[in-house]
């Protein structure tokens, strides 16, 4: 199973704000993620899944959280206390892929056994007080690009 960490991130590397709010909105990019991502698990935060406050339709939503007594009341949502679980509940389906949305922190630990970043690079800087991890380029080297009106998508792979 592929472990694929997708995001948006402005040159400046925000991906958000605290409060939950996104700092821009690009359509051409929602469509990208939602064609990249359809129809596989993504796994998120409990903050990013709250933000979003629903789930993603045609994709299982996987939330991770501390909260043992979370309940959200949605058939296409499960709930993990690790990334090492939900890796472990989608391989046991098998999905041939699972893609990490976010947030930050889910982000920071998802590096170190992510097999693929898909990363768009959005053609400004944005203001907020949430950022991408930073990119070691030890560890991972761009596979592709491909230019958009609005972003760059770049495909990272874990250096062997």
């Amino acid at each position: 199973m592929k472990k694929i960490i997708i995001s948006a991130v402005a040159k400046n590397r925000v991906i958000g704000r605290s409060n939950g709010e996104m700092p821009w909105h690009s359509k051409e990019e929602f469509q990208h993620f939602k064609q990249t991502t359809f129809g596989f698990p993504v796994i998120m935060g409990r903050k990013t899944f709250e933000t979003l406050g629903k789930p993603l339709k045609g994709r299982l939503n996987i939330i991770l959280s501390l909260q043992t007594d979370l309940k959200y009341g949605f058939h296409d949502t499960k709930i993990f206390n690790s990334l090492e679980n939900a890796y472990s509940f989608c391989e046991a389906r098998n999905y041939q892929k699972v893609f990490v949305i976010g947030g930050a922190q889910i982000y920071k630990k998802a590096m170190d056994t992510a097999d693929e970043m898909i990363i768009s690079i959005m053609n400004f800087d944005a203001e907020g007080d949430v950022f991408f991890p930073k990119i070691n380029d030890n560890e991972w080297m761009i596979e592709s690009r491909d230019n958009r009106n609005e972003f760059e998508i770049l495909k990272y792979v874990k250096r062997k």
